[in-house]
């Protein structure tokens, strides 16, 4: 599992923008422990285990483009946004241009060739999270949720150097996207009893009880779209929409 600081090629930070900022923070404090620093004129900063792990913004902001929806955001390091936005497209993504987080970072905005969305980060000063994703409240999980598992397989290949391993299941093959030899991300088709919903990245946070998780969210006005469960030879995990609309997942590894 993942600690200290994330490589080239690695998921290093999340973004969530979402409507009642200070609720919203009320909410995830009580949920995943998290506590908040103050980004002055901006949002406040993310931070578990006294680690920063990403930035909270609100949804009502002037920079962010009227009918976003709420969300979080997920962003991969890598050694030139620029170069790397142009791979996007030569592989049949899109990208909108890079542009500098003051002196911290350089960032851009990309799409893979199925529609899910998915940010660059080219440290300078910011080098991302360090955070152990063992520790309650932590992104310990990334996950693409695609129209096409083939294509999405080959963009991310080539684009980042990930290599995929299969776990044919009897309703749909899952992916798990490897590194450097560590495990990375993890892919699965939309199933038709999803419905109608556009390709896109999720984030699990690590829980110490999923199903303690689960009952809190419910107490605290979310809404439990998937109830805790097993994933065998893995954990327990359950999908949650916050009150505010931000979906996540919450996982309890076992061991």
């Amino acid at each position: 599992m993942a600690k200290g600081i994330r490589k080239a090629g690695e998921f290093c930070w999340i973004n969530m923008l979402t409507p009642q900022p200070e609720a919203a923070r009320e909410f995830f404090g009580k949920m995943l422990g998290w506590e908040f620093g103050e980004i002055p004129g901006m949002g406040h900063l993310i931070k578990v285990g006294g680690r920063p792990i990403g930035g909270l913004f609100d949804l009502a902001a002037p920079q962010t483009p009227v009918g976003t929806p709420p969300g979080i955001g997920v962003m991969v390091k890598v050694e030139s946004a620029d170069a790397t936005c142009e791979k996007v497209v030569a592989l049949g993504g899109k990208a909108k241009p890079a542009f500098d987080i003051g002196d911290r970072g350089r960032m851009a905005e990309c799409f893979d060739p199925n529609g899910a969305e998915f940010d660059l980060w080219e440290p300078k000063k910011g080098e991302g999270t360090d955070v152990d994703i063992r520790l309650h409240g932590a992104p310990g999980w990334f996950e693409t949720i695609t129209s096409d598992t083939a294509r999405a397989t080959k963009f991310y290949g080539d684009l980042f150097g990930w290599t995929a391993e299969d776990d044919v299941r009897p309703e749909f093959t899952y992916t798990s996207f490897k590194f450097d030899g560590d495990y990375v991300a993890g892919m699965m088709p939309i199933l038709p009893r999803m419905g109608e919903i556009p390709s896109h990245w999720g984030v699990y946070f690590t829980v110490d009880d999923a199903d303690e998780t689960a009952r809190l969210a419910g107490e605290l006005g979310a809404k439990v779209f998937i109830p805790a469960q097993d994933i065998p030879g893995i954990g327990r995990f359950c999908g949650i929409f916050s009150p505010q609309g931000v979906m996540f997942y919450a996982i309890r590894y076992n061991g």
